[in-house]
C-alpha cells in the first residue's frame, strides 16, 4: 500500500532512494528542537487560558513530537538492516510523522484565532513558521514531505482567519495560499539540483567499479567482491573462442555489440547471488557461493558448462547471425579470508582456463594440478 501510495514520488535508483531517506533521518537536532519548543508552548497557552482545546492541543503535540523523535533513533539503530521496501515504508513513516505533527501545529493556530486569543495565535503561528523554516531544509530530499505538512500544517490557520470578519484575517489567509505556492516551487527547483548531483556522484562511483562498455563489474569491483566473500566459492574464469575472428571481419563496432550480448547472457547464467565481471578484452569471471565439498565442485561445473553453452548458441549482430565458443578455467575454493593472496587465486584460474584452451576450446579445466579436462556438455 506505502510503495503504491509513493510510487509517482520514488527515485528510480535503489540506491539513491536509500540515501534520500537516510538523509531525512539525520534531522534530529531540527525536529528536537522545534519538537520541545512546541511542546513547551503548547503547554504555557494551556496554562495561561485555562482552556481545554488548548490542554488536548498540547497532548497531541508531545505524543507526535515524542513518536518522531523516538523514530529518528530507530531508524538509525536498524538502517543497516533495511531492504528496499523497509526504506520506501520509513520514508513514508516521516512524512506521517511530520504530517501529524504539522496538523497540531496549525489546530493551535485555529484554535488560537476561534478564541480570539492574540498573544495565543502570535505564538502559535511563530512556532508554524519555525517548523516551516526548518523543513525548508529537508525541501531538497523529499519536496513532497515538506509539501504536504505545509499544506496540513497552514490549512486550519487559513480557515480561520477566512472564518474571521476582519479583512485583515482574510487577507493574511489569502497570503499564507500564495507562500505555499512559493514554497512549492522553491521546493521543485531545489530538490532537482540536489538529486542531479546526487546522480552524478553516483555515475562516477560506477564508472569507477564497471565496465564502460557491458556495464559489468569491472576488475577492481571483482577483487572486492572475493575479498567481502565468506564460505566456498567458485571463481570461473571465461574466455570467448573465435572472437578475434569476428571483430577483425565485421568491425569493432559488431565486436563491442557481441560483447554486450556475452555480458547479458553471462548475468543471466550467474544468477544471484554470484557477481559476472569483465576483466578485459574477452575475458571475463564469474563469482558464485557454493556448497562444501563435492556437492559445490558439482555446482561449480555445473556453472561452467552451463555458461560454454549459453556463449555458444547464435549471437544476431546488425541481423547477421555470429557463433562463438568459450573456454572455461574452474577453482572451488574456501573462504576468500584465508584461500591465499587474490593474486594466487587468479593466478591457478587462469592457468586452468589456459589449459582448456589449449585442449581446442569449448571446455572447461580445473584449476588443481592433474585434474583431467572436461569437455563441456552439449
Amino acid at each position: 500500500m506505502t510503495l503504491t501510495m509513493l510510487s509517482r514520488f520514488l527515485h528510480p535508483d535503489p540506491r539513491i532512494r536509500r540515501e534520500l531517506v537516510d538523509l531525512l533521518y539525520t534531522s534530529l537536532p531540527q525536529v528536537s528542537a522545534i519538537g520541545v519548543t512546541s511542546v513547551t508552548g503548547a503547554a504555557t497557552l494551556t496554562l495561561m487560558s485555562g482552556d481545554t482545546g488548548y490542554a488536548v492541543i498540547s497532548v497531541f503535540i508531545s505524543i507526535t513530537a515524542a513518536v518522531r523523535i523516538a523514530s529518528l533513533f530507530r531508524y538509525k539503530s536498524r538502517a543497516t538492516q533495511f531492504s528496499d521496501a523497509d526504506v520506501i515504508r520509513w520514508e513514508g513513516l516521516y512524512g506521517a510523522g511530520a504530517t501529524a505533527f504539522g496538523l497540531a501545529l496549525g489546530m493551535l493556530s485555529y484554535r488560537a484565532l476561534e478564541l480570539d486569543d492574540g498573544p495565543g495565535a502570535w505564538i502559535a503561528f511563530g512556532l508554524s513558521m519555525s517548523f516551516c523554516v526548518g523543513m525548508v531544509s529537508r525541501a531538497a530530499i523529499r519536496p513532497w514531505i515538506i509539501l504536504t505538512t505545509a499544506a496540513v500544517l497552514l490549512t486550519p490557520t487559513i480557515l480561520a482567519g477566512l472564518l474571521r470578519p476582519e479583512f485583515a484575517y482574510k487577507l493574511g489567509a489569502i497570503m499564507l495560499v500564495f507562500f505555499w505556492l512559493t514554497l512549492r516551487e522553491a521546493s521543485k527547483h531545489l530538490s532537482a539540483a540536489f538529486v542531479e548531483r546526487l546522480e552524478a556522484k553516483h555515475r562516477l562511483a560506477r564508472q569507477a567499479t564497471h565496465d564502460f562498455l557491458t556495464g559489468l563489474p569491472n576488475r577492481a569491483a571483482f577483487f572486492q567482491a572475493l575479498a567481502e566473500t565468506r564460505g566456498n566459492f567458485a571463481i570461473i574464469a571465461i574466455d570467448l573462442d573465435g572472437f578475434k575472428p569476428v571483430n577483425d571481419r565485421h568491425g569493432h563496432h559488431v565486436g563491442d555489440d557481441l560483447l554486450r550480448q556475452v555480458a547479458e547472457r553471462l548475468s543471466v547464467c550467474i544468477g544471484n547471488p554470484g557477481i559476472a565481471a569483465r576483466f578485459g578484452g574477452d575475458e571475463f569471471m564469474m563469482l558464485k557461493p557454493v556448497a562444501s565439498g563435492d556437492a559445490g565442485c558439482n555446482q561449480a561445473l555445473a556453472l561452467a558448462r552451463q555458461a560454454i553453452r549459453d556463449l555458444s548458441m547464435p549471437f544476431l549482430l546488425t541481423d547477421i547471425p555470429v557463433r562463438i565458443g568459450a573456454s572455461a578455467g574452474i577453482l572451488v575454493s574456501a573462504d576468500a579470508a584465508t584461500a591465499g593472496s587474490t593474486s594466487q587465486l587468479m593466478e591457478r584460474v587462469d592457468r586452468a582456463l589456459y589449459t582448456a584452451k589449449r585442449a581446442g576450446g569449448g571446455r572447461c579445466a580445473w584449476s588443481d594440478e592433474g585434474a583431467e579436462l572436461e569437455r563441456a556438455a552439449g
